[in-house]
């Protein structure tokens, strides 16, 4: 039987000013955010309800970005599902 998670009583602080402002990560502009950081992941979940995926952490990237992200992450045997447009 599956559960429906939900997250209450939780604050975050916010991301030090000299880092990304979505992922809290240290990466520039072009380049994705840091899906595995907890920050990213909580303040994804609370704005969208569902975790995020590397989709969603390259989704502002140019198209060449995207791709060469798509490619490295499958040769690490990392599943990605393109998201419809």
């Amino acid at each position: 039987m599956k559960t429906k998670e939900q997250l209450n009583g939780l604050s975050l602080l916010p991301p030090k000013p000299d880092v990304c402002q979505e992922c809290a990560g240290k990466h520039g502009p072009d380049e994705p955010h840091n899906k595995d950081s907890l920050y990213y992941q909580m303040q994804f979940w609370a704005k969208h309800g569902r975790w995020p995926t590397w989709e969603d952490a390259i989704s502002h990237c140019k198209e060449h970005i995207k791709k060469m992200w798509r490619e490295e992450l499958t040769k690490l045997g990392v599943t990605i599902k393109k998201e419809k447009s």
